[in-house]
């Protein structure tokens, strides 16, 4: 099994959640660095892997790609996003990079040779249907092929072994030099499928669990996610009627796909095998708090999608239900830039809902891993069963103005545990008859009166080493010894220049208190005692209590 049943994801769109100039000005900019003020909100969303859409060099947007070898200008470079790689991974966040590999942008520079020497250039048979009996729309003395009309985008011909073997190089670079553990795949099916079976092969023999899943918007989807090609694929059947179930008060429609595609016991699934990636919103389609007809629908369109067969994702800043609508012309109110410090009305009762439901989830081996069957619907409420081994989860959801009962049968005399909703408790001899509050769910754990959530991992994990967040660090820390004895509720004190210990045994010298340059934030500067590398973390993250197998302790004491 891959960490995906393990995962929650958090889809970033980088160059708008960063600012970045809507056109590349190759000016070498740090703005992918703000990522680090973001971890710890992460971590109380349960969120344990990220997709970044592009970061490598482009024109413009990121899918017209310069160069597959380095990153963005805009957002930093090659060195700076390997400490934004390693730092996630010490926290326990794995890191998925997109793969825009059916197309290139027009100063992709094997194209620019092209435009340059013409039939004398020895990259003419890297583009699809490229001939010089004709001119392109913008005037090239040669025609090719657009990726769907949009010629900005040239199409790229992977029958052409140097092709295929320069996209396989990026990809083996970012392995190697980022340590990544998984690829979105662009507009997956516009390229041979044979292509995903080499890049499958290279990949997981780099990385055994090494997660690949495809940009599919219709089709069938076991034509790339298969045991020869992709894992997985972007379930957009099942984020339409998510929404439309809700908008139309119609949970028929949910359900009749969510059977089809994974139910049991009544026939159908024929993604059994798949596990899908799921979602409400992203980078192309409009934010779910501006599509839903009502917002107070929020919490049960995320209960769905975080409890139905598959790997669930937020798409950055949805947790706070922002909204953003495209236009005929521009995606780009849909890829805002966001200060974690200054969020415009966020929804902050949606983000902590998140919170809740993440750890419902991760602490659920049925919901990771079970199977699927619908057990009750009605047009307003939903009732399906995932079972696992040992364990079975009824979920329920009600999406009616008011309380409504929903009944459905269990197994035997038993009990029901609401994990989501303070650990209420319902009695079952065989039939439950269970009040389901208005527009809200239940996650209802079968057995035992007293089952509880296993301990929350996400919350407690600590990074494995001093995550950097200055440019000029390039030194990995040392190792540290065990965690030292604090007292049981420690009390924060003002930083002070002056020695401390972290609460794994290592010790750091604080030379300075300074403010970031873009936020204004207050940072601590300070070196290991050992080797005398600098470090540079928020203050209130230096000053924090921290709790560590079930003792409160700070994460930086001072030692005089």
């Amino acid at each position: 099994m891959s960490f995906i049943n393990e995962s929650i994801i958090y889809n970033i769109y980088p160059l708008g959640f960063c600012g970045a100039p809507i056109m590349n000005d190759n000016k070498q900019e740090y703005r992918l660095d703000k990522i680090y003020e973001w971890i710890d909100h992460y971590k109380e969303l349960r969120v344990n892997a990220i997709v970044f859409n592009p970061v490598f060099e482009s024109t413009k947007h990121g899918y017209d790609t310069r160069d597959y070898y380095k990153i963005d200008k805009r957002l930093g470079d090659n060195q700076s996003f390997k400490r934004i790689c390693d730092t996630l991974h010490s926290n326990g966040i794995k890191v998925i990079l997109d793969g825009v590999f059916n197309h290139v942008g027009r100063e992709f520079w094997a194209f620019k040779d092209v435009q340059e020497k013409g039939s004398n250039s020895p990259y003419c048979g890297w583009f699809q249907n490229l001939n010089f009996g004709g001119s392109s729309p913008y005037g090239d003395p040669f025609w090719y092929e657009g990726w769907a009309g949009h010629y900005d985008l040239v199409k790229l011909n992977h029958h052409n072994r140097d092709v295929v073997n320069h996209l396989l190089g990026a990809v083996s670079f970012w392995i190697d030099e980022f340590d990544i553990d998984g690829l979105r795949l662009d507009v997956a099916d516009c390229i041979d499928v044979n292509f995903f079976k080499e890049l499958r092969a290279l990949c997981k023999s780099k990385k055994s669990d090494f997660w690949l899943y495809g940009e599919i918007i219709h089709g069938d989807y076991t034509r790339y996610a298969n045991p020869e090609a992709l894992d997985s694929v972007t379930n957009y059947e099942c984020y339409k009627g998510i929404y439309s179930s809700h908008n139309d008060h119609n949970y028929f429609e949910i359900a009749h796909s969510l059977q089809r595609q994974f139910g049991g016991a009544y026939g159908g699934g024929i993604y059994r095998n798949i596990y899908t990636y799921n979602f409400v919103d992203n980078h192309d389609v409009n934010r779910i708090a501006s599509t839903l007809r009502d917002k107070n629908h929020l919490a049960n369109v995320y209960t769905l999608m975080y409890t139905m067969p598959g790997v669930p994702s937020i798409y950055y800043g949805s947790e706070y239900a922002i909204e953003g609508v495209r236009s005929n012309t521009s995606d780009e109110a849909l890829r805002p830039c966001l200060d974690f410090h200054n969020l415009v009305n966020p929804n902050l009762e949606l983000c902590s809902f998140l919170g809740r439901l993440g750890k419902a989830r991760l602490g659920l081996k049925a919901v990771k891993y079970g199977t699927f069957e619908n057990v009750n619907i009605k047009n307003e409420q939903l009732v399906y069963k995932r079972q696992y081994e040992d364990q079975t989860v009824y979920i329920a959801l009600n999406l009616a103005a008011e309380d409504k009962n929903m009944d459905f049968k269990v197994d035997g005399d038993t009990y029901l545990v609401d994990v989501l909703n303070n650990y209420e408790t319902f009695q079952a001899n065989g039939w439950a008859n269970i009040s389901i509050p208005a527009y809200s769910a239940r996650i209802l754990v079968q057995g035992s009166a007293d089952f509880r959530l296993p301990e929350d991992q996400c919350q407690n994990s600590e990074p494995q080493q001093e995550a950097p967040a200055a440019e000029e660090i390039t030194e990995t820390p040392v190792a540290e010894e065990p965690a030292v004895e604090v007292e049981e509720v420690p009390v924060p004190q003002p930083v002070h220049l002056g020695r401390y210990r972290h609460f794994k045994g290592g010790e750091y010298e604080v030379v300075g208190i300074a403010k970031h340059s873009e936020t204004g934030a207050e940072m601590v500067v300070y070196k290991n005692a050992m080797d005398g590398s600098l470090w540079v973390r928020p203050y209130a993250m230096f000053n924090e209590v921290i709790e560590r197998d079930g003792k409160k302790m700070l994460r930086f004491a001072p030692m005089d």
